[in-house]
């Protein structure tokens, strides 16, 4: 029989197609955008995805579980906005933790940004750690690359797993993949030639390294690009125009340099290709770059799963 998963936050699915890799079923995936909900049930029509704020989402009959998951919002923390954190109408490790105490799980996956480890929150991280294992729980916590797992994007995530003392199996984090072929060009390249582009095999052989991280914005703030000025320099670097997401790869006599579609940028995430995105532009485009890469989630889920059986 497969594992079950409850997934908070799930977004367009990135985590939550990683963990079904990884040999989870879903019992219920729970996220409030209503572009979100509708690209996860164009996806997986079988899945149980709830629309709704997760403040007011209870476990209700769906334990008993064996992992509790969610990629919790990364504004609280992230050094693009104010880093709040618990001062932040958006912190939602406070909703986590009421939903592990609900449904008691087996094992933990929570996802965040790079600026969760900043000094200042080594109060908040010391609460939310000793919270859990009140509960129970042995916590990890690691600073990922999604470089380092056949992603083409250096995107570092902390990821903090959690397995109930029940659970006998030892934690180990997954080891990295080194792809010597993983580089931006390599990756887009059938993307950016689809069109004819004459150009294309002088970017490819341009676009050598692995983006910088996508930044897919708020929903206050954010738009259709590729993220403040320092991230947009990064891609021009890679021969990419990042102030823009484009409609369709470069036509055949293009010039200059090619902006990403919105099925690039799924890719340069880790999403299969065949994998649809619901609402126009902007919103398709902040779903990805919000996104968890579905190989790091898989890895990671694989890991779990080792300790569950």
């Amino acid at each position: 029989m497969a594992f079950t998963c409850i997934e908070i936050c799930s977004g367009a699915g990135g985590q939550s197609l990683g963990i079904e890799e990884a040999g989870f079923e879903h019992l219920a995936l729970v996220d409030d955008d209503p572009d979100c909900c509708a690209t996860l049930r164009i996806n997986r029509p079988g899945w149980n995805v709830i629309q709704k704020d997760v403040r007011e989402f209870t476990v209700g009959d769906f334990s008993p579980v064996d992992l509790f998951a969610g990629g919790v919002p990364c504004p609280p923390f992230s050094v693009a906005g104010k880093q709040l954190g618990c001062d932040d109408e958006r912190d939602l490790f406070p909703q986590a933790i009421r939903l592990i105490q609900e449904c008691r799980p087996r094992a933990i996956m929570l996802e965040n940004v790079r600026g969760f480890l900043d000094a200042s929150f080594a109060a908040y991280r010391t609460n939310l750690f000793y919270s859990l294992e009140s509960m129970g729980y042995r916590v990890h916590w690691k600073l990922l690359n999604a470089s380092h797992y056949n992603v083409p994007q250096l995107r570092p995530r902390v990821v903090i797993v959690g397995l109930h003392e029940d659970v006998k199996g030892v934690f180990q984090w997954p080891d990295p993949v080194h792809s010597p072929e993983l580089s931006v060009g390599n990756v887009l390249y059938d993307l950016m030639a689809i069109n004819g582009w004459k150009g294309v095999d002088k970017w490819r052989d341009g676009a050598t390294g692995v983006a910088p991280t996508l930044v897919g914005g708020s929903k206050k703030h954010g738009g259709p690009d590729l993220g403040p000025t320092r991230a947009k320099q990064a891609w021009a670097g890679l021969g990419v125009n990042g102030h823009l997401i484009s409609k369709d790869p470069p036509h055949a006599d293009f010039e200059g340099m090619p902006m990403l579609t919105v099925r690039m940028a799924a890719r340069i995430q880790g999403f299969p290709d065949e994998w649809q995105f619901a609402g126009k532009k902007t919103s398709s485009y902040r779903q990805v770059g919000n996104a968890f890469p579905p190989p790091v989630a898989s890895a990671v889920a694989r890991a779990i799963a080792s300790c569950l059986s």
